[in-house]
């Protein structure tokens, strides 16, 4: 249980409601920012305006997967008016107040050091990762679908890196029939994949093997789908970038050459928003109560 902990949501989409409606539950005092328009109304909240004194008073607070942007905004698809953090706030946060997101841009993270109060970045966890990569492969896949006017099952993709979501992916395309071959950067990950059944190839040799490919999926954070390999891929290819914003895919040569670039971040959020805030809700839930129960023992 939660009983006695004041819990302060501050923005976010969907998600976020199962992950508020699980604190409810388990009794916490649950104050949130940005859910005017969520329909239909929050029952068991405190509906709240972001000021200072509110952040003083948090035992927790909860950020959105992206905790907000470097000029302090925070995504918030169903407030009234736009949710900004300014430098202030920041300082009314206590030492011991957990503060949680998914992924902290540079501000937050500055903040952090600053003002010395924890934050826990959850996809930085292998276990909510590797749960959140089964929405965003799901999702790749709905947009491969409905981008190209062929069969997953017979195409040959490429995914570029096989870490926690390009190894799902993989998996889940080459379950659907297509043969797979993965952009790798170890040796370690180019045996894996050899034992699953793909073809592997060292990544930045790309431009290597551009030919007979039907989609490119990218799940690497810098650029790599440049110029040179897009001018050298076949017209009806679809590149689908899952990494997050800029991507790594030159979407401006793309679009110039005819070929369809996608960048499409935060799949779990878009195509599965109840099982990605459930997966967030019980992680966050279970780090809580871990982390004031060894206070509690300390004390």
């Amino acid at each position: 249980m939660l009983t006695g902990l004041t819990i302060v949501f501050i923005g976010g989409d969907a998600r976020q409601i199962q992950i508020i409606n699980k604190c409810t539950e388990l009794d916490a005092t649950v104050k949130v920012v940005g859910f005017e328009q969520w329909e239909p109304p929050l029952s068991g909240v405190s509906h709240e305006k972001l000021s200072p004194g509110l952040l003083m008073r948090a035992d927790v607070i909860v950020f959105p997967v992206i905790g907000c942007n470097d000029q302090g905004v925070v995504d918030s698809p169903f407030a009234n008016d736009e949710v900004v953090l300014t430098k202030d706030m920041f300082a009314e946060i206590r030492e011991e107040t957990v503060v949680y997101t998914g992924m902290a841009k540079s501000l937050l993270k500055r903040m952090a050091a600053e003002f010395s109060f924890k934050l826990i970045e959850l996809l930085e966890r292998d276990d909510v990762a590797i749960f959140n990569s089964i929405p965003t492969a799901e999702g790749a896949i709905m947009m491969a679908i409905q981008h190209t006017d062929i069969t997953i099952h017979g195409s040959t993709c490429i995914v570029l890196g096989i870490g926690r979501t390009g190894f799902t992916l993989a998996q889940t395309l080459q379950g659907l029939g297509a043969t797979v071959k993965v952009g790798v950067r170890r040796e370690d990950q180019a045996a894996r994949a050899v034992q699953m059944g793909w073809k592997p190839f060292v990544a930045t040799d790309l431009r290597a093997y551009t030919g007979g490919i039907d989609l490119i999926f990218n799940t690497i954070p810098t650029m790599i789908v440049t110029a040179q390999i897009i001018s050298k891929l076949p017209r009806n290819v679809v590149i689908i970038d899952l990494a997050s914003a800029p991507g790594g895919t030159d979407f401006r040569f793309a679009e110039k050459r005819g070929i369809k670039a996608l960048l499409a971040p935060g799949l779990p959020g878009i195509v599965a928003p109840k099982t990605a805030g459930i997966i967030m809700a019980n992680t966050i839930c279970q780090s809580i109560s871990e982390e004031f129960h060894l206070r509690g023992d300390e004390m």
